[in-house]
């Protein structure tokens, strides 16, 4: 039986060399270059236009930009109810009622969007072992003290809309509405975990003794 010889040695040594520069050349794929990149639509990289606090040649001063006329109010800074916007009345102190009804749909949205945005921190009771605390993080305050017990419902808006040393502010992700509906559940929460026979409806106390 003959011997047959697939391979020469200079084919295999060539083979080795086009291995080693693809190696080579796929671990050198995405390394930096010095030259600028190939754009066939710059014009979406190069706009002409105006940056912000930019110059400008078309007003005198020099400005890109313009100063609003006197008494303009932004868009999204107009508050038509103060009291419900920003949890304080025109003196800036925290309102002490709710003033979104309480019912019973908008208790159960303010349980979902609790157990959403608060739970993991101030767990799903408020007592402040939420799961956040095997991360590391600062154990927040329970709800159930009587400290927070007793303050105003504007000042548990205004906390979640602005945030309060190690919290951070949930203005931009929560809508006032549902703001208001957290506050309220919390106060469900800590009836639940306060409540005295004076909170169970009369129709059924017996039924507790």
């Amino acid at each position: 039986m003959r011997n047959y010889k697939i391979f020469s040695n200079k084919s295999i040594s060539l083979i080795v060399l086009i291995l080693i520069f693809m190696v080579t050349a796929d671990c050198y794929r995405g390394r930096p270059k010095q030259k600028p990149p190939i754009h066939l639509v710059p014009d979406m990289d190069a706009q002409q236009k105006y940056e912000t606090q930019g110059t400008g040649e078309f007003f005198t001063d020099g400005a890109a930009m313009r100063m609003p006329v006197a008494g303009t109010v932004g868009r999204d800074l107009f508050f038509d109810n103060v009291a419900y916007y920003t949890g304080k009345d025109n003196n800036g102190v925290p309102v002490s009622n709710n003033p979104v009804e309480v019912t019973l749909p908008g208790l159960k949205r303010g349980q979902e969007r609790y157990d959403i945005y608060c739970s993991p921190c101030h767990s799903r009771i408020g007592d402040g072992k939420g799961i956040m605390l095997n991360r590391g993080y600062v154990p927040p305050p329970s709800f159930h003290t009587d400290l927070y017990r007793q303050q105003p419902d504007g000042h548990q808006f205004d906390v979640i809309s602005n945030g309060i040393r190690n919290m951070p502010s949930y203005g931009h992700q929560i809508p006032v509405k549902d703001r208001w509906l957290i506050v309220s559940y919390i106060r469900a929460l800590q009836k639940s975990q306060n409540a005295g026979i004076d909170d169970v409806p009369e129709e059924i106390r017996d039924q507790l003794r």
